[in-house]
């Protein structure tokens, strides 16, 4: 008898975190993406170092280095960018991530957990999603976040 329960394909979705700050959130998010095939985009400066105890603690033997990258600006992701669509996660988009349609060679990106991406960052990008939350809450924990929108991409795009 085979088991089909580990996904084997060439293709990585990619979620990109904008100087992230949490070291916890960073660690569970790595993990994330090392169980869900995606690779981990980390425009820095970080507010940590990633020997800080707190995220080696979370982060456990699933930091994958060869599926990682960082880049030391935003302006050097966006350059790197230039011939991807890069999608911003922001409690400020009108549109429901759910109703958008997914690519493959989509770049998922999500702000800092304290102050999200400031406005020259809003400003290059053209594609902006939220998670519907009821009323008066203020934002869901950036780990969370990736995992919600990042199933969804993997739905849509039929790798899950």
């Amino acid at each position: 008898m085979t088991r089909m329960t580990q996904r084997k394909s060439n293709f990585r979705p990619k979620i990109a975190l904008y100087e992230p700050d949490i070291p916890q959130n960073t660690a569970a998010i790595m993990r994330t993406c090392s169980c869900l095939g995606a690779t981990l985009e980390i425009i820095e400066p970080c507010g940590f170092l990633f020997n800080d105890k707190r995220f080696k603690r979370v982060v456990m033997d699933y930091m994958d280095e060869k599926n990682i990258k960082f880049y030391k600006s935003h302006y050097e992701f966006f350059k790197m960018k230039k011939n991807e669509r890069v999608i911003l996660i922001t409690t400020k988009a009108k549109k429901i991530y759910t109703k958008f349609k997914f690519k493959l060679n989509d770049t998922l990106l999500f702000g800092r957990e304290s102050a999200g991406v400031p406005n020259e960052v809003h400003k290059l990008v053209k594609k902006k999603l939220k998670i519907p939350m009821v009323e008066k809450k203020r934002s869901l924990n950036l780990s969370s976040s990736v995992s919600i929108v990042l199933a969804e991409h993997l739905r849509q795009v039929g790798k899950i």
